[in-house]
């Protein structure tokens, strides 16, 4: 599992396809990553998305599954 301290602030987060699912507003807890209302993809909402989904962090955060697939499947609470 990815650690929770190497994911930070406004990093693209993308599907495993490369597709942008959103960006990073800051970690909620150590299992959760919250997304930023304010991104051209989250309709006014803060989305959640569980850190067990993180395949690997560089530059941006790499999700396990297509990005359709992670905007199918967050939670917005």
């Amino acid at each position: 599992m990815v650690a929770a301290i190497s994911i930070k602030e406004h990093m693209e987060v993308v599907g495993a396809d490369g597709v942008h699912v959103g960006k990073v507003d800051h970690m909620d807890g150590q299992d959760k990553v919250k997304l930023t209302e304010s991104d051209k993809d989250a309709e006014g909402e803060h989305h959640f998305i569980p850190l067990a989904w993180v395949d690997h962090v560089d530059s941006k955060v790499h999700l396990k599954q297509a990005g359709a697939e992670a905007r199918a499947r967050w939670k917005t609470h």
